[in-house]
């Protein structure tokens, strides 16, 4: 994966030469970093949108200077019904001068339909933009509802940069093609903590949480944080595992393992990412968990207690944020479904993290959990079961030097998912395979030069069999790479940073084919390249 800057940008280049515009991009590729680049853009699929004109409201135009939140009211459209096939998000942002990347959200009526962060900006300027399909939370928007959105920022004499946002909703008339949630709730603070009262006919439950590890302190590179005694700069009592878990009345109901974000001033080296940001940075998206087997116990008309938590985040750490949407569908022919939760039973946690010294010290983790929690509901077409599988498992290997000068990490994370809902009619198995990974290594030569290499990977399948006939299937595969030199300490003109960069999404699967390719070279865009 390591090559030397020069002859990364001069194969990239050679690669486009004769094709015409590539070649001539190619030809514009500067030595170094200027004071301006491309755009930020990412390979991921636009979101499809029916052949039909939609109703559009704004939901926040603002500049953002501080933490204050923007706070306004969203409006239901006027002329696209009740119903929408398609409701699709869409923010616009632009900013220039210095600043840091920001992370940001926006909530409509409490519920949170958008966590995001920002890339940094050019002398210059840059303008960019974020979509996504905001379809499931159909039912908060059904209503006139307040708005809140904050991307917290610092304007000063040296952070210049003001993040100016515009965001809107696109309404598309009709039905959807998956019956969107009957029902968008949030949970309530009470004085025994946060609680949930569902309708009491629901027969499915998920909740979704945006965890997030952030606040530039150590657990917004939780992946890399060691256990005593090793001598590192951020450590955690057991090490690295992270595990996100929800529970319900204290029972645990579901584990997740968080996504390694990397945000635009990642691994100490934003020419890394000015272009082309890590997977999911711009349109974080959150954690699921199926709450159905707990229907049965959730479905009495009680609020009940349901918790999020970080596991292995030392006690008095703060920087992780895990707000929850809890989504529902109801039976339309059933006043009340009752039902009980049959098992809820886990695996032992393991985690070991070791520590090897030398002159390159180690930390190698290998770590996991399983859960299986299953629950029937009586609902108006009879006993459905609900049974959810799931295991986790990380392993790493920490590497760095004395001072830190170099410091790397070979890391992979696998969340395995399984639904079984059996009852009347075939049994219908959803089974997902989450995989991220993460290997990179920074490194400060004496002549103060910091290179960053580094390669990130977000892939996901997914298989439904409905009586053991597979009827869709899925197959994702986001893998970026990046290789960036600058000086350090030394003011932006001085840095002679070079950098190349690279992302292809592939989304293969029953419903079709998405496959991009993008690169960059000192941050210009010299491929964009679409394969289906």
């Amino acid at each position: 994966m390591v090559m030397s800057m020069l002859t990364g940008a001069i194969l990239l280049v050679s690669a486009f030469l004769g094709t015409g515009t590539s070649a001539a991009r190619a030809a514009e590729v500067p030595a170094e970093f200027g004071t301006d680049w491309h755009d930020p853009v990412t390979a991921a699929p636009p979101v499809g949108r029916p052949h039909t004109t939609p109703c559009q409201v704004t939901l926040a135009d603002v500049r953002f200077r501080d933490f204050t939140p923007y706070r306004g009211a969203y409006t239901p459209p006027r002329g696209c019904g009740e119903h929408w096939s398609k409701v699709v998000l869409r923010l616009d942002g632009k900013v220039k001068g210095r600043q840091y990347d920001r992370l940001g959200y926006l909530h409509v009526g409490g519920v949170e339909i958008l966590r995001t962060s920002t890339p940094e900006p050019s002398p210059d300027g840059i303008e960019w933009h974020v979509e996504k399909d905001v379809t499931r939370y159909s039912d908060t928007f059904r209503r006139a509802r307040d708005v809140e959105m904050l991307i917290g920022n610092v304007v000063d004499d040296t952070y210049t940069g003001v993040i100016d946002v515009h965001v809107t909703l696109s309404f598309y008339a009709g039905r959807p093609a998956d019956p969107a949630p009957d029902r968008v709730l949030t949970l309530a603070d009470t004085s025994s903590g946060t609680t949930l009262t569902t309708p009491r006919n629901s027969e499915r439950i998920l909740a979704e949480v945006y965890a997030t590890g952030s606040g530039g302190g150590c657990e917004e590179f939780w992946y890399l944080t060691v256990p005593e005694p090793a001598p590192y700069s951020c450590k955690a009592d057991h090490g690295p595992y992270r595990e996100v878990r929800i529970t319900v009345d204290g029972r645990l109901a579901g584990i997740a393992a968080p996504f390694p974000n990397v945000w635009t001033g990642g691994w100490s080296n934003p020419y890394l990412w000015y272009v082309l940001p890590a997977p999911r940075a711009f349109d974080v998206r959150p954690v699921e968990y199926d709450l159905t087997p707990f229907a049965g116990l959730l479905n009495d008309g009680r609020p009940h207690r349901v918790e999020v938590s970080v596991a292995g985040v030392p006690a008095d750490r703060p920087g992780w944020s895990t707000p929850v949407n809890v989504l529902v569908w109801q039976d339309a022919h059933r006043a009340r479904v009752p039902g009980a939760l049959t098992e809820d039973k886990e695996t032992d946690l393991a985690d070991s993290s070791r520590f090897t010294p030398g002159t390159e010290n180690r930390v190698r983790t290998e770590a996991g959990h399983g859960l299986t929690v299953s629950g029937y509901l009586d609902t108006s077409h009879g006993r459905v079961t609900t049974t959810v599988t799931r295991t986790l498992a990380h392993t790493s290997v920490h590497r760095w030097t004395d001072g830190e000068t170099t410091d790397g990490l070979d890391a992979r994370w696998t969340d395995d998912e399984t639904v079984r809902t059996a009852g009347h009619g075939p049994a219908r198995t959803t089974r997902t395979r989450r995989t991220y990974t993460m290997n990179g290594a920074t490194t400060l030569g004496p002549d103060g030069r910091l290179r960053t290499v580094l390669s990130l990977g977000d892939r996901a399948s997914a298989v439904v069999r409905l009586g053991g006939r597979r009827t869709a299937w899925s197959r994702m595969d986001d893998t970026y790479g990046g290789d960036a030199t600058y000086t350090v300490d030394v003011p932006r003109e001085q840095r002679h940073a070079v950098g190349t960069s690279a992302e292809r999404y592939r989304l293969l699967g029953s419903d079709g084919c998405h496959d991009r390719s993008l690169a960059t070279v000192q941050g210009v865009l010299t491929e964009d390249r679409s394969r289906c």
